[in-house]
């Protein structure tokens, strides 16, 4: 064959070079693969068969530990804070010494908050295995908790806190029938209308100037916890059409409300300073009077309202009369500078006495119909110089502005927040 030909005619030393090539190829092949070894390596380490089916002890040590970790409360309770409870009466409840109480008291600023509980609030009691005062939380707001704990060396208290998140919302609605209707319809809670309704007091009266197809919008904060909503906060910005006048208020951070120019949205007088139903009698210089049908300048405006509905000073100042007479009932009257002078007649009670200083929507007394009166109602005057003014149409003195160096910190989140709220507007109002 041609093959074995070949390798017949090649050198010897070819021949030897060739055979040695052969062997060592041949050696390889037969060399054990690693699964092979692995299988004689397991083979030799095989357990025997008569123990493979048995369970063997693992011998570990373990050292017994109590199931009460005796650093955490064996028993809690909650208590919700009734009408006319007390910090003692709610302890004595509980079987609590007063001599707690008074360790209590004496823990600082931080636990003085306890005194100024209310009804509503909830107080969470915790106990040792024996039935002892453990510690006591009490929730202080949404994001802070006085925490209360008996430790080896006396009472500790401290305040916990957690960070909250803050969400923006958004609320506009179209007055219909009346502001209240239309505050509840854009999904606002008694409390935001009435602050909807405090920010623009000083311009509007919404007793007597809102009219259908008026509208508002709002931006306001709400915060959560873990994703649950706890709290609904301030109003951020909120815009007021009122006939075709345009009327916007931003919160600021001293927590008052300014107009994004930075005029203050609180004027030195309210228009109205009772929260009334209706005007029963207008300031009218010739009015028939309704008692002797004379004619008798009528220098006020009667607010009709019911007996205890409250009245507030329409501005700060000095309480000049507080008293009683056969034709004005119970009457306050308030100077406010050397120009302004208001009264408040016909009250049922008065809360303040003469000399005493007021401030701006401080309670002076109740609406009543003390005097000579055909029902209850707030008699309401307004003089300039000594003359009477009509308290409805009156020129009220300008709000202040505020300083250079907060209008520069106030006026980017103002526009910011005022770009924010005319956007969102702009959308609801096409979607609709």
């Amino acid at each position: 064959m041609p093959v074995i030909y070949r390798l017949k005619t090649l050198p010897r030393v070819h021949k030897i070079a060739l055979g040695l090539l052969s062997t060592a190829m041949v050696a390889l092949i037969m060399m054990p693969t690693e699964p092979a070894v692995a299988s004689r390596v397991h083979a030799d380490l095989a357990v025997p068969a008569k123990f493979q089916d048995a369970r063997q002890p693992l011998e570990i040590e373990v050292q017994d530990l109590p199931l009460v970790d005796e650093h955490l409360p064996a028993r809690e309770l909650m208590v919700k804070v009734s009408r006319g409870d007390t910090l003692s009466s709610i302890f004595a409840r509980q079987g609590l010494p007063s001599v707690l109480l008074h360790d209590i008291n004496r823990l600082g600023a931080d636990a003085r908050s306890l005194q100024k509980i209310h009804p509503g609030d909830k107080l969470t009691f915790s106990f040792d295995k024996k039935g002892q005062f453990f510690g006591l939380s009490y929730p202080l707001d949404a994001a802070r908790t006085l925490d209360i704990r008996q430790s080896e060396s006396g009472l500790r208290s401290r305040i916990i806190s957690v960070q909250l998140e803050h969400r923006t919302q958004y609320a506009q609605a179209s007055v219909n029938s009346n502001f209240w209707n239309a505050g509840v319809t854009a999904g606002l809670s008694a409390g935001q209308i009435m602050s909807l309704a405090a920010m623009f007091a000083w311009d509007l009266d919404f007793g007597l100037d809102i009219r259908a197809g008026d509208r508002f919008a709002v931006l306001y904060d709400q915060r959560y916890k873990d994703g649950i909503l706890v709290d609904t906060g301030h109003i951020l910005a909120a815009e007021f059409i009122n006939q075709g006048n345009v009327y916007r208020a931003i919160r600021h951070d001293d927590g008052n409300y300014y107009s994004p120019e930075g005029r203050a949205m609180r004027k030195s007088f309210l228009r109205a300073p009772v929260n009334f139903s209706h005007i029963s009698s207008n300031f009218n210089p010739r009015r028939l009077h309704p008692v002797t049908g004379q004619v008798k300048p009528h220098r006020g405006i009667d607010y009709a309202a019911r007996t205890g509905t409250p009245v507030v000073a329409a501005g700060s100042g000095v309480v000049v009369e507080s008293g009683y007479s056969r034709f004005n009932g119970n009457y306050v009257v308030i100077r406010h500078d050397r120009t302004y002078l208001t009264k408040y007649l016909h009250l049922n009670k008065r809360m303040v006495k003469k000399g005493e200083k007021v401030k701006q929507e401080q309670q002076i007394g109740t609406v009543g119909a003390t005097g000579r009166v055909t029902g209850p109602h707030l008699h309401y005057e307004f003089l300039v110089n000594g003359v009477h003014k009509d308290p409805k149409s009156v020129d009220l003195p300008q709000a202040a502005f505020l300083s250079r160096g907060e209008l520069a910190k106030f006026r980017p989140r103002a526009d910011k927040l005022m770009a924010q709220l005319s956007k969102v507007s702009e959308v609801m109002l096409a979607n609709n």
